[in-house]
Protein backbone atom coordinates (compact mmCIF):
# COMPACT_ATOMS: atom_id res chain seq x y z
CA UNK A 1 0.00 0.00 0.00
CA UNK A 2 1.27 3.47 -0.78
CA UNK A 3 1.67 5.64 1.85
CA UNK A 4 -0.03 8.76 2.19
CA UNK A 5 2.40 11.66 3.97
CA UNK A 6 -0.45 13.75 4.92
CA UNK A 7 -2.71 11.12 6.71
CA UNK A 8 -2.63 10.51 9.87
CA UNK A 9 -4.73 7.52 10.35
CA UNK A 10 -6.74 9.27 13.39
CA UNK A 11 -9.90 10.62 12.94
CA UNK A 12 -11.61 13.97 13.97
CA UNK A 13 -15.45 15.22 13.76
CA UNK A 14 -15.52 18.47 11.98
CA UNK A 15 -18.74 20.32 11.39
CA UNK A 16 -19.00 20.92 7.43
CA UNK A 17 -21.97 22.98 5.50
CA UNK A 18 -23.10 21.47 2.09
CA UNK A 19 -25.51 22.90 -0.21
CA UNK A 20 -28.77 20.13 0.49
CA UNK A 21 -28.93 19.29 -3.04
CA UNK A 22 -25.57 17.90 -2.95
CA UNK A 23 -26.39 15.70 -0.31
CA UNK A 24 -29.35 14.43 -1.50
CA UNK A 25 -27.39 13.83 -4.68
CA UNK A 26 -24.43 11.84 -2.94
CA UNK A 27 -26.71 9.51 -0.97
CA UNK A 28 -28.97 8.84 -3.86
CA UNK A 29 -25.77 7.50 -5.17
CA UNK A 30 -24.82 6.14 -2.48
CA UNK A 31 -21.75 8.05 -1.72
CA UNK A 32 -19.80 7.98 1.95
CA UNK A 33 -19.55 11.99 2.59
CA UNK A 34 -16.90 11.31 4.64
CA UNK A 35 -14.85 9.63 2.60
CA UNK A 36 -15.53 11.70 -0.59
CA UNK A 37 -14.98 14.62 1.72
CA UNK A 38 -11.23 13.35 2.96
CA UNK A 39 -10.28 12.22 -0.63
CA UNK A 40 -11.39 15.97 -2.22
CA UNK A 41 -9.10 17.66 0.97
CA UNK A 42 -6.65 15.42 0.40
CA UNK A 43 -6.07 16.27 -3.36
CA UNK A 44 -6.62 19.84 -2.53
CA UNK A 45 -4.12 20.12 0.10
CA UNK A 46 -1.60 18.45 -2.23
CA UNK A 47 -2.12 20.30 -4.90
CA UNK A 48 -1.97 23.25 -2.80
CA UNK A 49 1.54 22.10 -1.41
CA UNK A 50 2.86 21.29 -4.27
CA UNK A 51 2.38 24.54 -6.28
CA UNK A 52 3.94 26.36 -2.92
CA UNK A 53 6.92 24.48 -3.58
CA UNK A 54 7.32 25.03 -6.87
CA UNK A 55 7.03 28.66 -6.28
CA UNK A 56 9.27 28.46 -3.45
CA UNK A 57 11.86 26.35 -5.52
CA UNK A 58 11.36 28.03 -8.73
CA UNK A 59 14.60 30.26 -9.01
CA UNK A 60 16.64 26.74 -8.17
CA UNK A 61 14.33 24.94 -10.55
CA UNK A 62 14.94 27.21 -13.60
CA UNK A 63 19.00 27.24 -12.74
CA UNK A 64 18.96 23.79 -12.63
CA UNK A 65 16.97 23.18 -16.00
CA UNK A 66 19.17 26.69 -17.77
CA UNK A 67 22.50 24.44 -16.25
CA UNK A 68 21.57 20.75 -18.07
CA UNK A 69 20.80 22.89 -20.87
CA UNK A 70 24.32 24.61 -21.18
CA UNK A 71 25.88 21.51 -19.82
CA UNK A 72 23.97 17.84 -20.53
CA UNK A 73 23.01 15.62 -17.62
CA UNK A 74 26.61 14.62 -16.09
CA UNK A 75 26.53 10.73 -17.40
CA UNK A 76 24.13 11.08 -20.40
CA UNK A 77 26.88 9.58 -22.38
CA UNK A 78 26.59 6.42 -20.54
CA UNK A 79 22.77 6.28 -21.21
CA UNK A 80 21.57 3.42 -23.47
CA UNK A 81 18.61 4.47 -25.08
Amino acid sequence: MKHDPIASGKRKAVNVSIDTGIVAAAREAGLNLSQVCEAALRTAAKAERDRRWAEENREWAEAHHRWVEENELPLEHLRLF
